[in-house]
């Protein structure tokens, strides 16, 4: 039954799965059968740069892998600044989560900032998978896991690190992405004004 519902990728697309899978193994070992079955619960979407895939009002229904690509999440103010939540590049997953988890309206904007490809699965299919087995049921709990240790992770860096050493530990954590952010989304990320994220890079040029 769940089968007639998916997408199944072996015949739809031309892509390389070989970066998903990996994700995946990374998390859990999987049965054939099990690996086979997850893979043909998401389907192939190309994003153009710009591009919303999540925007504030309505229900984030999909949990999303970057196959290739890169996006940020954030959210507005009320005097109108943006504030980035999180950055997705290839082989990261995102979603708006308390919209996805509580199928309620969004809070975040998700954005492509590049010409991009992902893999998404809808929300009622992730939950037919995780009631009917076990080791599905265990790969989407590692990964809440990994996504909330993440979140935690950030919340004590914003409390107790300076903005240079928020931006030191992030380029140490993530030297590609930070190669493929525009200033203005790394900054609203690591809480600071781009004139300061340029003045903390200039330093370091020139102590080199």
């Amino acid at each position: 039954m769940l089968a007639k519902k998916c997408l199944n990728l072996y015949f739809n697309m031309m892509e390389d799965l070989s970066p998903f899978l990996e994700n995946i193994k990374r998390k859990i070992s999987l049965s054939p059968d099990n690996t086979e079955l997850l893979t043909s619960a998401f389907r192939v979407v190309k994003v153009k740069r710009k591009q919303m895939i999540i925007q504030p009002g309505f229900v984030a229904k999909y949990r999303i892998y970057v196959l290739k690509g890169a996006f940020h999440s954030y959210v507005i103010d009320d005097k109108g600044n943006q504030h980035t939540i999180q950055f997705a590049i290839d082989d990261w997953w995102l979603s708006d989560y308390n919209s996805y988890v509580h199928q309620t309206p969004a809070t975040q904007f998700v954005e492509a900032l590049e010409n991009s490809t992902v893999l998404q699965i809808d929300y009622q299919t992730e939950q037919q998978l995780k009631d009917a087995n076990w080791e599905l049921a265990t790969l989407f709990r590692l990964m809440a896991e990994h996504s909330a240790a993440y979140l935690a992770r950030r919340i004590v860096s914003n409390l107790t690190q300076s903005a240079e050493e928020r931006y030191n530990d992030f380029v140490g954590r993530y030297p590609k992405v930070v190669q493929r952010l525009p200033q203005y989304a790394l900054a609203s990320y690591l809480n600071m004004t781009r004139e300061f994220l340029s003045k903390i890079r200039n330093d370091k040029v020139r102590k080199k």
